[in-house]
């Protein structure tokens, strides 16, 4: 089991670090009353203790947490290979890895001692997303980044007649949520949105897409039926709660036929075509879209609390 196997901290830049019993991670920030935190992305480095043992079987003596200036120390885990926006659950804390190694600028002790260092090669680092306390032994959890893809469903953004303004929308939108890995606009044909979805799914790689556009009454809104068409699961609360929300907005919501369901281990959900529509139903979804692409992935089971 990945667990930490000790926390560090110091209060100047360009030591080492020195185990605590504990530390307090703040979000947007890093370590309370460390030298690195900060408003930026290096705000918590990590160090696997396997890179360590490298060292010590090369000759380096004492190597006690701390030495490679790393807050967190960890075992069990290859820290070195996990993708940028991975998620890193901690104690009660999460993390978002933002950094693989670094440029060594000025070699440190042990580089002067051996000619190398595993720091600049396999150690990360995060920053922090959800504040709490980090303890020696408190287990450690990969959250892998969520992989979202949006199509923006619009006979006239699709001929340039008129600019996509909702896939851009819902694209700033998730950017502290999901990784997006495609975006892509398509006319309101119902055979071409299907086709699109179903090469999506069968690729591989992607939780969930968004769909934005074609949910209304018009002749041509036909994105729910090339949903529903794909899918294998109906998925109805959703875009029931999509649409109590908006009801506190505008009547007009009830008229929405946005629909979602589930394809292999897909996710798609239908948003209306108007940017800010559209991002107002996202926000009533992201409360929930970790724990629906953990239970996707096979990674979580229990649904019924928080």
């Amino acid at each position: 089991m990945a667990h930490v196997v000790a926390v560090n901290r110091s209060a100047k830049r360009g030591t080492f670090k020195y185990p605590e019993t504990e530390v307090l991670l703040k979000p947007d920030f890093g370590i309370e009353g460390d030298a690195h935190a900060g408003n930026w992305h290096r705000q918590v480095s990590l160090l696997a203790q396997e890179s360590v043992a490298k060292m010590s079987a090369l000759g380096v003596k004492d190597l006690t947490p701390g030495k490679f200036a790393e807050n967190i120390t960890t075992a069990g885990i290859d820290l070195a290979i996990l993708p940028l926006g991975t998620r890193l659950s901690i104690g009660n804390t999460l993390l978002e890895v933002t950094q693989i190694g670094k440029e060594c600028h000025q070699h440190c002790q042990i580089f002067q001692q051996i000619g190398m260092c595993v720091m600049p090669t396999e150690g990360i680092f995060a920053k922090v997303i959800t504040g709490g306390t980090v303890r020696q032994g408190d287990r450690i959890l990969v959250i892998p980044k969520i992989q979202v893809a949006i199509v923006t469903i619009s006979d006239k953004g699709f001929s340039g007649i008129r600019e996509d303004k909702s896939g851009p929308a819902l694209l700033e939108a998730l950017q502290e949520h999901a990784m997006v890995c495609k975006t892509l606009i398509l006319p309101d044909e119902k055979d071409k949105i299907e086709e699109t979805l179903i090469q999506m799914v069968d690729e591989g790689g992607v939780d969930v897409i968004f769909t934005t556009g074609g949910t209304g009454f018009a002749p041509r809104d036909v994105t729910p039926e090339a949903t529903m068409a794909v899918i294998e699961r109906v998925v109805p609360g959703i875009p029931e709660a999509m649409r109590q929300k908006s009801m506190h907005i505008t009547e007009r919501a009830m008229l929405s036929r946005a629909t979602a369901g589930i394809r292999k281990q897909t996710l798609i959900v239908n948003l209306p075509g108007s940017p800010k529509a559209a991002v107002e139903c996202l926000q009533v979804f992201l409360p929930v879209m970790d724990h629906a692409v953990e239970t996707l992935r096979g990674d979580a089971y229990e649904c019924g609390r928080k």
